[in-house]
């Protein structure tokens, strides 16, 4: 009898766990229930909780013209709430029941977040009242009183968790605590502060802290090397629900809220959860030019639509490309006062071994052989730089941080890349978290054609040292114009300094295949060079292949021209032309030969992007030696031309003309059209 006793008392315990005391902490949204009286012991019959000072109203200066959000640069927030950011003091009016005397009355303020509010995790924060205001610590002074009302300065910390707190004030009698009930009308969002001097995320100059933090739209650069195109993307981090939909991502990707003061963690966890592999995050990356059930990634706008959308579906959305991820990215980063800019790398190696070399197999006509040929180079590639210190590294590796968000490779176990410090990769310090490695492959892999020759030999025709990497570029400072900061990734292409940045970067540890432990002796007395001409989809172009014999033999040259339609990822979808052609080499002299691409030839197999990729090999069959190079190209798309009508006054009503020439011979059906214009417009779409 008696030990069924004893079990039954065992199944009422709780269950023991032996690692912490509470539950994670891990959403901004999850609340506790707070008491309104917190009694210190037995409460005597005769107490009245009205005889003590009384906490009549709040009031936060929270409209976008007061002191508060004019100040803390929070103004085009399109948000109730009050928002600040963190280091720098703002101003709350508390009214009593009576006049507040400082002898005798003792009042603090609390700020809470998340379910589980502790004081040594920053989740829990009780500000008391004193006479001095520390920079960049809690706290809160008196600043004026008159009545019942006292105006109060108060200061928060500039490592404060950036999220959104709820505020009660607390009176202190001699039988316990009273507060103020729950009340959302007085929630602050306290965000990362630039111009904090001891925020990490300080950055010093105006001008930037304007495009970087504050700017709303921008633009992105894509096309190729060759032929730069722009598109405008419209960020709207300051629209309506935006800043809840941020806040909730890192909800959804569990990063504890003690965490969260941090813009190092706050950007690795952003880069896994702003693609939907392996966490279900924000959006659906496709590159298969099928987008059934979706949006197509070139028809987006801005991130407001998809990021409103997950906050409410939970679902990704579909679908995105390199610069979707990254438009939302910078979105995010923006809006929680992180700077931010999208960058494009022109000639992006995906080097899927890290071994900083590209390997293009070739068969025995010298074609590319895809089964074998797994690395592909992206036409470009767009990710982030965050601006940040890095306490966690070496002085010096401080400043603009690269994050990724678009899926390519795993870093410890999950799809995301970053935050990788820019001064490192340039100077080859890679080995400094988190993911330089692979960046620093993305921008500086050598590419190395090879073949298997008869006897199982693996004979490299050419080593392509500058292909990768050859232009760095995001939007300019204050104007639409677009800035190079290649220099800012590596150093000039063949000088002392680049080698010793690869050398070092080999040390520490990216594996660079040597080429001693196979045949590599090119043909250098023939130079082969391959050019493009402009052209207008819908048109017939012309493609030419130029060789430079320099020695005193007649050579002959097998020369093959693969025309490939790409994804931008540089991963062929099919090839649309082959040509082959026997080109005579007479000594000391240059001979060209052009090759006609006609417009029906490619028109029927075009992707969203029209990008080519061209492959040239040709052999020297006097000494069996191989010339290979290659290229991308992109067709002009015809432009949109945007015209208003009418005053463009506040408040009153103009139209705007979209004009948009049709190159092709045939008539357009289905066509979508979507507009947008942050503070302006929500994004319209319009069948035709």
């Amino acid at each position: 009898m008696s030990e069924t006793r004893n079990t039954n008392k065992e199944q009422k315990k709780p269950p023991l766990n032996g690692r912490r005391a509470i539950p994670l902490n891990n959403s901004n949204d999850e609340e506790n229930e707070v008491p309104e009286m917190e009694a210190f012991g037995l409460i005597p019959r005769g107490f009245n909780p009205t005889d003590y000072l009384r906490v009549v109203d709040i009031n936060m200066f929270k409209e976008p013209h007061e002191i508060n959000k004019q100040q803390h640069h929070t103004d085009k927030y399109y948000s109730p709430k009050l928002i600040v950011r963190r280091g720098q003091s703002f101003q709350v009016q508390v009214d009593f029941n009576r006049p507040y005397k400082p002898e005798t009355d003792r009042f603090w303020l609390e700020y809470l977040i998340g379910r589980y509010p502790q004081q040594n995790k920053g989740t829990y924060i009780p500000v008391l009242v004193g006479d001095v205001l520390k920079p960049g610590e809690w706290g809160a002074k008196i600043t004026h009183k008159e009545n019942n009302s006292v105006r109060l300065s108060i200061m928060s910390s500039a490592t404060c968790i950036v999220g959104k707190f709820r505020l009660y004030v607390a009176v202190w009698t001699p039988f316990g605590i009273l507060r103020t009930h729950r009340n959302s009308a007085t929630d602050t969002y306290i965000l990362f502060n630039p111009w904090c001097q001891q925020d990490a995320v300080y950055l010093d100059d105006e001008k930037e802290r304007e495009e970087y933090v504050l700017n709303d739209v921008g633009i992105v650069f894509h096309g190729n090397i060759n032929d730069i195109k722009l598109r405008s993307w419209s960020y709207g981090q300051f629209e309506e629900n935006i800043l809840d939909a941020c806040l909730f991502l890192m909800d959804k990707a569990e990063l504890e809220l003690s965490g969260r003061g941090n813009p190092i963690k706050i950007c690795r966890v952003a880069s896994a959860v702003i693609n939907s592999r392996d966490d279900n995050g924000v959006i659906a990356g496709s590159w298969d030019n099928t987008y059934t059930y979706g949006v197509a990634p070139s028809a987006w706008t801005g991130s407001v639509d998809i990021l409103l959308e997950y906050y409410s579906s939970k679902q990704p959305v579909r679908y995105g490309q390199c610069w979707v991820f990254a438009g939302v990215f910078n979105t995010f980063l923006r809006c929680l006062g992180i700077p931010a800019r999208l960058v494009t790398n022109y000639s992006s190696a995906h080097d899927n071994n890290a071994n900083l070399q590209l390997d293009f197999f070739l068969d025995d006509e010298g074609k590319v052989d895809t089964k074998l040929t797994k690395d592909s180079v992206w036409n470009y590639h767009c990710w982030n730089e965050a601006w940040m210190t890095r306490p966690d590294l070496p002085v010096g590796f401080g400043g603009w941080q690269v994050v990724d968000g678009t899926p390519q490779e795993t870093s410890d176990g999950m799809y995301r890349c970053g935050p990788a410090s820019v001064q490192a990769i340039k100077h080859g310090h890679v080995c400094f978290q988190f993911d330089a490695p692979f960046v620093y492959a993305e921008v500086n892999s050598d590419i190395v054609y090879s073949r298997r020759d008869k006897n199982g030999t693996q004979v490299i025709e050419r080593i392509d040292t500058t292909h990768i990497g050859q232009l760095i570029v995001t939007k300019k400072v204050g104007d639409d114009g677009m800035m190079e900061i290649t220099e800012e990734y590596k150093f000039q292409e063949g000088s002392e300094e680049e080698r010793l940045a690869l050398e070092t970067a080999v040390m520490y540890g990216v594996k660079k295949q040597t080429t001693q432990d196979t045949m590599y002796q090119p043909q250098t007395d023939v130079e082969m060079e391959f050019q493009a001409q402009k052209a207008v989809l819908g048109s017939d172009f012309k493609v030419t292949i130029t060789f430079r014999n320099k020695s005193h033999n007649y050579y002959t040259a097998t020369t093959y021209l693969s025309g490939n339609i790409v994804f931008y990822t540089g991963v062929t979808k099919n090839e649309f032309k082959k040509h082959s052609f026997k080109a005579k080499l007479e000594p000391s002299s240059s001979s060209s030969f052009d090759v006609v691409i006609k417009s029906s030839e490619y028109l029927s197999d075009l992707l969203d992007q029209a990008s080519f990729h061209f492959f040239v090999t040709a052999r020297i069959n006097e000494t069996g030696k191989i010339l290979a190079t290659q290229k991308a190209t992109v067709l002009e798309i015809p432009t949109l031309r945007i015209k208003t009508q009418g005053e463009m006054v506040a408040g009153k009503e103009m139209s705007v003309t979209v004009e948009f020439t049709n190159p092709l011979k045939q008539t357009l059906e289905n066509v979508t059209f979507r507009l947008e214009g942050p503070g302006v417009l929500r994004t319209m779409k319009k069948e035709f």
